[in-house]
């Protein structure tokens, strides 16, 4: 039996007072960080990669069923409002189409061929890159799609909380963290689920400052789409250039973002 799928070490739960409960939950999610942290080298290798793709202008995509697509959905929606970067930039695609994000579809994870159909509306090329996301290391949807991609040129990745699954065989450079069973047997949007958005953050922030687009420790190229990031804008610009709040405003106004008034005042 897998590790994602293995009893949980916890019996009994409807009887488990709700502290108790919640409690023990706690408990499980702090070995998750512990087994990210293990797989950093492995994080280090695929993101190496990935950055010198992008550099010469190629996307990030991510693939995945359930919880896993919509982790990578979340991580890819959220570089271009972060970073400033083009919505085409990074994609994250998910079994069973847009449908899925909010509404289970029934078997979308079996097909293995789909996960390239669905790449072929983005023409996908040799000078992109795959991440595909599965807990289990053994969905349909994610492995074809690795394989072809890799068997077309893409160089390919994943993150898989099992050890030595049929995932990890087929990509280039595999990503294992083994966060051992769930509270709930086999719920891997939890522990998985917390791992995989740990490791999504960290390939994502760390290619962004790779490429740029953090100056110091600021998101100089956020889009300012509402009053906080307006707000927020304004605050870097006071720090960076150390005038008063009205000034930078009109300065925020004039340019349109951060990176804009930094490059061109002095």
């Amino acid at each position: 039996m897998s590790v994602t799928e293995s009893s949980s070490l916890y019996q009994n739960l409807e009887q488990m007072p709700l502290a108790e409960l919640l409690a023990n939950i706690n408990r499980e999610d702090q070995t998750v960080p512990l087994a990210v942290a293990r797989a950093i080298p492995q994080i280090e290798r695929l993101v190496s990669q990935i950055v010198l793709r992008m550099k010469t202008g190629g996307r990030l995509f991510y693939i995945g069923a359930g919880t896993s697509g919509r982790l990578g959905i979340l991580d890819a929606s959220e570089c271009p409002p972060t970073y400033g970067v083009p919505f085409d930039m990074v994609i994250g695609l998910i079994a069973g189409g847009d449908t899925a994000i909010r509404k289970a579809v029934e078997f979308a994870e079996d097909n293995p061929d789909q996960a390239w159909q669905d790449l072929q509306a983005y023409q996908i090329n040799s000078n992109d890159s795959l991440i595909g996301i599965a807990a289990s290391g053994r969905t349909p949807y994610v492995i074809g799609g690795v394989k072809t991609a890799r068997e077309n040129g893409v160089l390919t990745g994943c993150i898989t909380c099992n050890p030595d699954s049929e995932l990890a065989k087929c990509v280039d450079y595999p990503i294992e963290v083994v966060v051992g069973p769930e509270f709930v047997t086999g719920s891997t949007r939890m522990k998985a689920g917390t791992a995989q958005k740990l490791v999504l953050n960290m390939i994502s922030t760390t290619i962004m400052i790779q490429l740029g687009r953090v100056k110091g420790n600021k998101m100089v190229d956020m889009q300012l789409a509402n009053l906080k990031l307006v707000d927020r804008g304004i605050k870097m610009v006071m720090d960076e250039l150390k005038i008063e709040y009205a000034e930078a405003q009109q300065l925020i106004e004039k340019y349109g973002n951060v990176r804009n008034v930094l490059d061109n005042v002095k």
